[in-house]
């Protein structure tokens, strides 16, 4: 039986002065294991603890479990305290889920908000990051926890009372300022470090610019195809989301689908799910839209740190002069995703604005985090992290096209990609993606069909297949698999 530790006050409804100490205890007790507060294996606190917390005699607790312990409810030991019984008689436990029963059946139905009638489920993520071919993951294996933990020691050896209180909303100034410079000279960013904020990652700088300058009704533009999280969350705050088709130079810029948008979202650096970048032409057209009609533009710099051909591309916001550009980028992919730090770069008029937001909410992430990462950057950890797995992910990478080509031509074709952890393979016609990603799961191989990332009608079918954190004797696996289930499909 696993033993639970208690330590903490245990919290019992109030006596009734009426009614005998002894009893009162003995009920709340069980009441409280029958109902579940306090579960198979738990730890009781000590007869003494108990006495000093509810004011009654030792004597009285120790009756009382006494009682519980005769009749299956709990165990106690010399030494090793006074437990929840691990295995509880049925008939008690059908007790508990009786009244249950019968409390669900009186509840009344949960009124919603607008809001949250809006929201809808989505799949969260599962720990299998090694599989062929779960896409938008690092390679978390990798990733340095040893040195991690030696600046994460370091930082509390140091802490000081300043830190431990935390700062403002903005996030630590140190990590603005190192990500400041960061951006300065390998996206070409151009801010100063108080336009940074530190945030929780990508959809947390979405959501604050969103409710910001959107309000219910107004229309926003996003690409087709595109996260369909983004649309989500548009869609919750109760925006009118339009989606914008995709060319070969991105975004195209119709004026029938961007009239009266105040927000549009767009991937230039390497666009989601499809991987090209927006061209200069597109870029620039963009950005003199945008001043024109003054609506902002929220650029997610989507994993623009691994690019295997061709020369960086500067980012939207660098070529922007009217400060009609949010810039915003993450760790997660870089790092590790239970990291949950990203940053988020506003025009200046914006910056009060944002703090305002984040201190309604999350306030701002863990400073410990927070300083880790800014030690990390500045030491050059991140430089090094960052060469160290662009390497292998081109390896990786190369492993899956040459397995692709010389197992699966004719059924899958993938086009060369620049960046990114995951690339696109297109089907062959008459080749449903979906039914390729449910005989592929049934061989434990992930694919995600394209058609998911679209809303309206789709050219062309293909699957999304991830490579980074999916190891090179996974990927063959993974492709002979993968060939297996195509074929059933067009058979």
């Amino acid at each position: 039986m696993v033993k639970r530790a208690s330590g903490f006050e245990l919290a019992l409804p109030p006596r009734d002065p009426r009614t005998p100490a002894r009893r009162w205890l003995y009920g709340s007790l069980r009441a409280a294991i029958l109902h579940g507060q306090l579960r198979p294996g738990a730890r009781l606190p000590s007869t003494r603890e108990l006495a000093a917390q509810h004011g009654l005699s030792r004597g009285t607790i120790v009756n009382a479990f006494a009682q519980l312990t005769s009749e299956g409810y709990l165990d106690g030991t010399i030494g090793s305290g006074t437990h929840v019984s691990a295995v509880l008689p049925d008939d008690l436990l059908q007790v508990g889920e009786r009244a249950s029963t019968r409390e669900a059946g009186r509840r009344t139905r949960r009124r919603l908000s607008a809001y949250g009638k809006r929201l809808l489920p989505s799949d969260g993520l599962a720990a299998t990051a090694g599989r062929a071919f779960r896409a938008n993951v690092p390679s978390v294996e990798q990733f340095p926890t040893v040195l991690w933990a030696q600046l994460a020691a370091r930082r509390l050896r140091r802490a000081s009372a300043t830190q431990l209180l935390g700062y403002g909303p903005t996030g630590y100034p140190p990590l603005c300022a190192a990500i400041a410079d960061y951006l300065a000279s390998s996206r070409g960013v151009s801010c100063k470090p108080e336009q940074v904020i530190i945030v929780s990652g990508v959809r947390e700088a979405l959501d604050v610019v969103a409710r910001l300058v959107l309000n219910p009704g107004d229309p926003v533009c996003m690409e087709e195809p595109g996260y369909p999280g983004t649309a989500r969350l548009f869609r919750a705050i109760g925006a009118r989301v339009a989606a914008v088709p995709v060319d070969g130079e991105g975004m195209e810029l119709r004026p029938s689908l961007l009239r009266g948008a105040r927000l549009i979202y767009v991937t230039p650096a390497h666009q989601y799910p499809l991987g090209m970048a927006m061209s200069l032409p597109r870029r620039l057209a963009l950005l003199a839209w945008a001043r024109r009609t003054g609506a902002l533009v929220f650029e997610d710099d989507y994993d623009s740190e691994y690019r295997y051909a061709g020369r960086p591309i500067p980012a939207l916001q660098g070529l922007d002069r009217g400060e009609q550009v949010v810039f915003a980028g993450s760790f997660s992919k870089v790092l590790f995703p239970s990291l949950r730090l990203g940053y988020l770069v506003v025009p200046a008029d914006l910056i009060e604005h944002v703090a305002a937001a984040r201190l309604l909410t999350h306030r701002h992430p863990p400073m410990l985090e927070q300083m880790v990462v800014c030690d990390f950057i500045t030491e050059g950890h991140f430089a090094r992290h960052l060469r160290r797995m662009r390497q292998l992910y081109s390896e990786r990478l190369s492993v899956l096209m040459e397995q692709v080509r010389r197992q699966l031509a004719g059924l899958l074709e993938i086009s060369p990609i620049e960046a990114g952890l995951q690339t696109i393979g297109w089907l062959a016609r008459g080749i449903s993606g979906e039914a390729v990603a449910e005989a592929a799961r049934a061989r434990d191989v992930e694919v995600v069909p394209l058609r998911r990332f679209y809303r309206g009608a789709m050219a062309h079918d293909g699957l999304q297949l991830g490579f980074a954190a999916v190891p090179a004797r996974e990927i063959r696996r993974g492709v002979d698999e993968l060939a297996r289930a195509l074929e059933e499909c067009r058979g």
